[in-house]
């Protein structure tokens, strides 16, 4: 049965998010892409381009972060941690932009992207400086998913998430509602 353009496109990008996540950006190949999606890799290229323009597709997602204007202000990196930790764990594409970041600039800069827009956005009204703020909680969960899902960094990776919760909620609250300690 053949299938549309659209059809192919988004085999071709569920594949690309599952080989990006198993392989990391630099061991997947646009062969490996096509075969997985059952297609030509005549046909990846012709919808994509080439291989970062399809990992930017592929890592083109929501971070599905809770309005935050929305919580009590002792409640919010209690609300992050859990956000993110869930996050991490039932998207493999977060894991797979994280790996590729370290040792590729545009998977880096996809990242930079993500999470400034994103968490800026969440954290406007919190405070008037929200990007520095949403910088430092990027600094912490993307800490948080190299540590505890990419290396697996024996104590953070064994901990339960009531717990890792419990030890960065306090920081990342710290971050979003603290006065600025250099003012």
């Amino acid at each position: 049965m053949r299938r549309s353009g659209d059809q192919t496109k988004a085999a071709i990008l569920s594949a690309a998010r599952e080989r990006f996540a198993a392989d990391g950006y630099e061991r997947a190949t646009i062969r490996s892409i096509a075969a997985d999606a059952a297609t030509d890799p005549a046909l990846v290229m012709r919808h994509f381009g080439n291989k970062e323009k399809l990992f930017a597709a592929a890592a083109d997602f929501d971070l599905h972060l809770p309005d935050l204007s929305t919580l009590p202000r002792d409640k919010l990196g209690a609300a992050l941690v859990d956000h993110f930790l869930r996050r991490w764990e039932e998207d493999d594409t977060l894991q797979a932009l994280l790996r590729a970041a370290v040792t590729n600039e545009a998977a880096a800069e996809r990242m930079r992207q993500i999470f400034t827009s994103q968490l800026a956005v969440a954290a406007k009204g919190l405070a008037d400086d929200a990007e520095v703020r949403a910088s430092l909680v990027a600094s912490q969960t993307l800490g948080l998913g190299l540590c505890r899902y990419v290396l697996k960094l024996g104590p953070v990776a064994e901990m339960r998430r009531a717990a890792v919760v419990a030890w960065l909620a306090p920081t990342i609250e710290r971050y979003l509602t603290a006065p600025d300690p250099t003012a």
